[in-house]
């Protein structure tokens, strides 16, 4: 396929949108930059998410050309990094409450699922699994960014007790997720929200992260997981985590982060802004 396809489809779907433009109350766009242009006048009874950092130099231009488009946040670490101007509210991720079901963590095993990079340090995950004595089960993508990541750091501690899966669908993703004792979420990068985290709490899994990004606000200290700063306080965490009760963890979940959650709280933000 032409590398000119992906732009010429989204200038067909601009187009698409431009000639019904006056059909909705609200237009949501779950991207980024050219819908700011289409939408003129309209921004103000639009909404925009961006499932990405917000604070590198194309979005800092991006932000000062459109002062008046909303855009809400994926959590209140990435709305930080919004200019004020542009702060509608913050909207935490959810997933339907049945996509995964509550389950014993019997596997024996502990998890890591997140792309194979080094903003996700599966490396690190495998250290701190050797370190408190676990065996580990890694899924996700070679990252096409940066594919010598995970033949130079990670494949190198593949072992027995250290295995790579490949990428997962839900299902699969579910039974390995609810067959572990815990998730590790050693991120080296300041996440917007880390999806897998209420994936993991949807199984009853909990979870073990590093205190970056939008961690503090997922994870519920001593009742979903722990927020750790380095390996040791990992490993530590791992044998705590183990502990907690995991219905608990699924109760979190439900009551916090699944998508009629979700759906209402971005309900509210239509009504806000029609309200303008």
């Amino acid at each position: 396929m032409p590398p000119s396809i992906p732009a010429v489809l989204e200038a067909a779907r601009m187009e698409d949108l431009r000639t019904r433009l006056d059909a909705f109350d609200i237009v949501h766009c779950h991207g980024e930059f050219f819908h700011a242009a289409l939408l003129g006048e309209r921004r103000r009874h639009s909404l925009t998410t961006i499932h990405w950092r917000v604070d590198e130099l194309d979005r800092e231009i991006f932000f000062q050309t459109f002062p008046d488009l909303p855009v809400a946040a994926i959590s209140g670490a990435q709305e930080a990094m919004l200019p004020a101007a542009n702060r509608a509210g913050v909207v935490h991720h959810g997933i339907a409450e049945d996509r995964y079901a509550l389950a014993d963590g019997a596997g024996g095993y502990l998890a890591f699922v997140g792309r194979m990079t080094d903003q996700k340090r599966p490396d690190r995950a495998i250290r701190v699994a050797d370190a408190a004595g676990r065996p580990i089960r890694l899924a996700g993508t070679v990252d096409v960014g940066n594919p010598t990541y995970f033949e130079r750091e990670v494949r190198p501690l593949l072992s027995d007790t250290a295995t790579y899966v490949g990428p997962l669908g839900d299902a699969a993703k579910g039974e390995l997720l609810g067959g572990a004792e815990a998730l590790l979420f050693p991120i080296d990068w300041p996440e917007p929200f880390g999806l897998v985290m209420i994936e993991a709490m949807a199984c009853g899994t909990p979870v073990v992260a590093w205190d970056r990004g939008s961690v503090r606000e997922i994870v519920d200290e001593g009742v979903t997981g722990f927020v750790v700063s380095s390996e040791a306080e990992a490993v530590e965490a791992i044998a705590r985590a183990r502990a907690l009760d995991r219905a608990g963890v699924r109760r979190r979940f439900e009551e916090r982060f699944t998508a009629r959650r979700m759906a209402a709280d971005y309900l509210a933000l239509y009504r806000k802004l029609l309200d303008r």
